[in-house]
């Protein structure tokens, strides 16, 4: 929110995600306390930017209050009531901004939360072209987008596949939307690459009237999957590892010997490899009895290897789910070590500040700093590249988890 819609809308899901449930003219209120700005102007603009975030699904109306059995009742009619504007007096606002006490307001009984559903879309969608965008260019990146918009126009945003969106409707909206005009003059030639590529984002529909495609969200989200579960492989077991990986993938079933003639790895190692695989659970074998013959040795059947996609992601999210809290433990562990030491660094930084905005000299400033030691700032300075690491590390992960989610959710999702 920051990034796309600036620092006050940013403050206003900050605090609904801290509050968790409250009306409007009071969340408002307390996401201008928390504002570097006090003037009245601030108020204004945190109920416009409120009423922007309704109007773009981020915020969603609460089933909650004396009424809510009837709200329930009447949100199943016209779910558009979800989203319907309160009455946010700008007067009430500015009382509370000056400390005076509401006996109620225009807006009681109110209540909002946050859509995290719209939020998911937004993450999904940013996985779509961030994908594209490494593949192709950002032009593709664009012109995806403006699918990913009349998608929405004409089919639930949640669906496997959309219904068919035909070409002239995306190059009206490129026209309408977009200043980059190499995007225009090529935008049948990007759709055409789109089309090519190996994730399959697209697929046509039909040639009517120019062209009509199909947005396929379960097909990306499979091979994005593929792609995350071989490069797991490949920093764990190394590119032979990958490409028997993708031998057997790609051949569905095959049998030890076949595997090291397809992917051309001498005898000894491909079956070292192939086990190690087997044993961490990237692939798994099924046993046929060969006709004829009884008892159950490996003479008397075949021992095929397969793939099986979701049984890995699922290994895979719970060796997230495993990294992710060793990572937050870590990183609070240092933390509670060092807390002395940060607090003295924090408490020296607001004192630093102080004095340079009163002026102080250049040598009492630098007198000040060297009660912190060189040990001592030594050490500080570990603890903060560590955990700044950690942290990264744990955005990572929830992007990736993020990806596996999403897959799971089509791969269950059988409408």
């Amino acid at each position: 929110m920051q990034s796309k819609y600036g620092h006050t809308t940013a403050l206003l899901v900050e605090e609904l995600l801290r509050t968790g449930c409250e009306t409007a003219t009071y969340l408002i209120s307390k996401s201008v306390l928390n504002s570097e700005s006090r003037e009245r102007n601030t108020v204004i603009e945190h109920r416009d930017k409120f009423i922007e975030l309704i109007q773009g699904n981020f915020f969603i109306r609460a089933i909650l209050g004396e009424h809510n059995d009837e709200l329930a009742e009447a949100v199943r009619n016209d779910p558009t009531l979800l989203f319907q504007k309160p009455e946010i007096d700008a007067h009430e606002l500015i009382s509370l901004q000056e400390g005076k006490t509401l006996v109620t307001t225009k807006d009681a009984g109110f209540y909002w939360h946050v859509n995290f559903e719209k939020f998911h879309q937004h993450f999904r969608d940013a996985i779509l072209y961030q994908a594209i965008e490494r593949k192709i260019n950002s032009n593709a990146g664009e012109c995806f987008k403006y699918f990913l918009q009349s998608m929405y126009l004409r089919t639930d945003p949640w669906k496997p596949t959309s219904n068919p969106i035909p070409f002239g409707e995306i190059r009206s909206l490129c026209e309408e939307q977009s200043n980059n005009l190499e995007l225009i003059r090529y935008l049948e030639q990007y759709i055409a690459i789109i089309l090519d590529d190996p994730l399959t984002m697209l697929t046509k529909y039909s040639d009517t009237g120019g062209g009509q495609y199909i947005v396929q969200m379960k097909k990306v989200f499979e091979h994005l999957a593929w792609i995350c579960i071989e490069n797991t492989i490949m920093e764990k077991f190394g590119a032979k590892a990958a490409r028997i990986f993708r031998v057997v993938r790609m051949k569905k079933y095959i049998e030890q010997e076949d595997i090291q003639k397809e992917a051309m790895i001498p005898s000894k190692e491909a079956k070292q490899l192939t086990y190690k695989l087997l044993e961490e659970h990237f692939l798994q074998i099924h046993t046929i009895r060969k006709a004829g013959s009884s008892g159950t040795g490996p003479a008397k059947c075949f021992i095929l290897f397969y793939v099986n996609q979701y049984q890995i992601v699922i290994l895979l999210m719970e060796m997230c789910y495993k990294a992710l809290f060793n990572g937050i433990t870590r990183s609070s562990y240092d933390s509670s070590v060092n807390r002395r030491l940060i607090d003295k660094s924090q408490r020296l930084e607001s004192v630093i500040e102080a004095m340079k905005e009163r002026g102080e000299s250049e040598e009492y400033i630098m007198e000040i700093l060297e009660t912190l030691t060189p040990p001592e700032r030594e050490i500080l300075e570990k603890v903060k590249i560590r955990i700044k690491n950690l942290y990264s590390a744990e955005i990572g992960l929830d992007e990736t988890l993020f990806l596996f989610q999403m897959y799971q959710y089509y791969q269950l999702n059988k409408v």
